[in-house]
């Protein structure tokens, strides 16, 4: 999730959070505000750079992003987020602009389905939905009824966010909701094999358990993709923060936390994980 301002102003980090490969293919970028000026700009700065396909966010509900007026905080103005959807839309190819949305802002009034309904017709290429209110933030559950709904009343493509924790959660999702696609967010944080799992149980297979092994195995991956982007020392850092989610709800996963913290190379890393192996497999 990018910054359309910060980009437009060179904000530290911003290039960072763009820095992709071949592989990524194909890339949306998402970006957040709630400026038509930036936002429009942010989108033919990019296409310039050869991204092409862009997503708004209209869905996060974190403090920093909504006292901006952009995130899920667009949704207590349905006219202007369709205001900015219009230019944004206008300023890429057919397709191949989508929004991130919540059910509304105030809990109790939903706006989903009309503000939906508008954007198919003025072009948009998809719409994801976190079916909470921006006001509930991450409490509560999320309601997939309301999934359903979308999907029976509009022809876009409808790709289902909120509380996808485990592989068989997007399943469950996409059998009682009928929606095109999911998207993994914190799920995908505390496991990145959340994408495999879930295409193994698409095809009927059974997937592989949580181990410990097959954890160092993606810590060792991380190392392996920020050295090769150059970037050792930011991905140390978020390292202490990635790798302890990775392990949760393994044995000893809180005993490890504690040591990674300290750990001031990708070496140490590595030895205090093997020196829990042990206990980790238990």
């Amino acid at each position: 999730m990018v910054s359309a301002k910060g980009l437009i102003y060179h904000s530290p980090g911003t290039q960072e959070l763009l820095q992709t490969c071949p592989q990524d293919t194909p890339l949306i970028v998402q970006l957040f505000g709630s400026e038509e000026l930036f936002l429009v700009q942010a989108i033919e700065r990019l296409r310039e750079a050869g991204y092409r396909y862009f997503d708004l966010n209209c869905g996060c509900p974190v403090r920093k992003v909504i006292k901006t007026g952009s995130g899920a905080a667009l949704l207590k103005e349905p006219g202007h987020l369709l205001r900015l959807a219009k230019s944004m839309i206008d300023a890429t190819e057919p397709g191949c602009m989508g929004f991130k949305i919540r059910l509304g802002w105030y809990v109790g009034q939903p706006v989903y389905l009309p503000l939906s309904q508008k954007l198919e017709e003025l072009g948009a290429g998809w719409v994801t939905m976190h079916p909470r209110f921006g006001a509930q933030g991450f409490t509560g559950h999320a309601d997939w009824s309301q999934l359903a709904i979308l999907k029976n009343n509009i022809s876009l493509p409808i790709i289902a966010s909120g509380d996808l924790f485990q592989a068989e959660d997007a399943l469950q999702c996409v059998e009682q909701t009928g929606v095109d696609s999911i998207m993994f967010a914190r799920g995908a944080m505390n496991d990145p094999t959340i994408f495999e799992r879930y295409l193994q149980l698409r095809r009927g297979q059974s997937p592989k358990s949580k181990t410990y092994s097959r954890m160092m195995e993606l810590v060792q991956r991380l190392c392996d993709l920020y050295t090769e982007h150059g970037m050792d020392r930011l991905g140390l850092l978020k390292m202490r923060t990635l790798v302890p989610k990775f392990l949760k709800g393994l044995p000893g996963a809180r005993t490890f936390r504690r040591e990674i913290v300290f750990c001031k190379t990708w070496d140490e890393v590595f030895t205090v994980m093997q020196a829990n192996e042990s206990e980790m497999e238990e």
